[in-house]
């Protein structure tokens, strides 16, 4: 073995080679073996010494003698004989260990996608309040997004809410715990004027994406009513969408026929007749070259948001490093020391000199 690992050996930041650590458990299981197999004859090793003690009691010469019984005397120093026969056994566990190859791997994994812009414009307005969805349309729109937006990996992500007015909640943004943040403060009371204006949240959407310089842009469109405010047509904004190749998914909120309402002046749940136009969404979702969909439930709200998820999922890409570190030569050196040591011990009496 050349100086060079020697030298390398003793410059070791963890514990030098000749430290007890690289015989502890924890060391040992800590390594990945290019050759694990070679491991398991170490535990061969203790039935080679006893079979090579069986064929050695068997063929080796004997002198007879005879003693008095009285002056047979078994004497502790005997023992010292196992001493190079333990010697030579750490030798082959060390030689074995070394054959199986020790190594440790050092992974980093980079990842980085071009990202998609996304926008969702959530309908805020009073009858986002009705109790078909629990505890309500709103709410429930909140919760739903806030786990789309948890799911995506580097898409940058803005909100607009709108009524009888657009307003742009957050900006096109990666910073996902602010944009739950913003959601969670949501209230159909944040703007005053009521109404839904469709082509107005359109508007306001389309020009933080035309401001964004992603090559994917899409639009989310949450809403439980026809557009009954604003002063831009929802069809007028689609086809701007178009123009600008934003995509359009456009999401009907609420059941048809009687729903709970708040309660009455008595505290008895309200019902309230209602109806949703499904025209408009349609229409926009259409020329926006994206898709209609229709939420009567919590979870048929939630599967819409997971296929929409799965539709526009930006391809990931990944660079992977691999740093491995062999330490074969560490066991291969204190192999060679039991080695050395069972040379020196067949030069003393403890070979020969002690046979019964």
């Amino acid at each position: 073995m050349s100086f060079e690992i020697f030298e390398k050996l003793l410059s070791e930041n963890t514990f030098k080679w000749f430290s007890k650590e690289w015989f502890t458990e924890e060391t040992l299981k800590s390594f990945s073996y290019e050759n694990p197999i070679i491991l398991y004859g170490i535990f061969g090793v203790p039935f080679l010494f006893l079979l090579r003690w069986l064929i050695h009691l068997a063929f080796r010469d004997k002198l007879d003698f005879a003693f008095p019984e009285k002056n047979v005397k078994t004497s502790w120093v005997t023992l010292l004989r196992v001493i190079p026969d333990i010697f030579m056994g750490l030798f082959v566990v060390c030689l074995l260990i070394a054959l199986a190859r020790p190594q440790k791997t050092n992974e980093k994994v980079e990842q980085w996608t071009e990202g998609i812009d996304i926008m969702l414009l959530l309908d805020i307005s009073e009858s986002m309040l009705i109790e078909d969805f629990l505890p309500n349309r709103l709410e429930s729109a909140k919760k739903t997004a806030k786990t789309f937006i948890k799911g995506r990996f580097q898409d940058r992500i803005g909100v607009v809410i709108f009524s009888g007015e657009a307003y742009s909640l957050s900006p096109l943004t990666t910073d996902y715990k602010l944009l739950q943040a913003y959601i969670d403060e949501i209230k159909y009371d944040l703007i005053r004027k009521g109404g839904t204006a469709i082509g107005s949240a359109l508007a306001v959407g389309i020009n933080r994406l035309r401001e964004g310089g992603s090559k994917s842009k899409v639009i989310i469109l949450l809403s439980d009513g026809d557009n009954t405010a604003g002063n831009i047509d929802p069809m007028t904004a689609a086809e701007l969408a178009h123009a600008y190749n934003i995509k359009i998914y456009t999401i009907a909120v609420g059941k048809d026929g009687q729903v709970p309402f708040g309660k009455d002046p008595f505290g008895n749940t309200r019902f309230v007749d209602n109806t949703l136009d499904e025209t408009t969404l349609r229409k926009i979702a259409n020329i926006g070259e994206g898709k209609f969909y229709r939420a009567s439930s919590v979870s048929s709200l939630k599967n819409i948001f997971s296929i929409i998820d799965k539709y526009e999922k930006a391809e990931i890409k990944e660079n992977r490093y691999k740093d491995t570190k062999d330490y074969y030569d560490i066991y291969l050196i204190w192999g060679i020391v039991f080695f050395a040591i069972w040379m020196l011990t067949k030069l003393t009496f403890l070979t020969n000199a002690l046979e019964d």
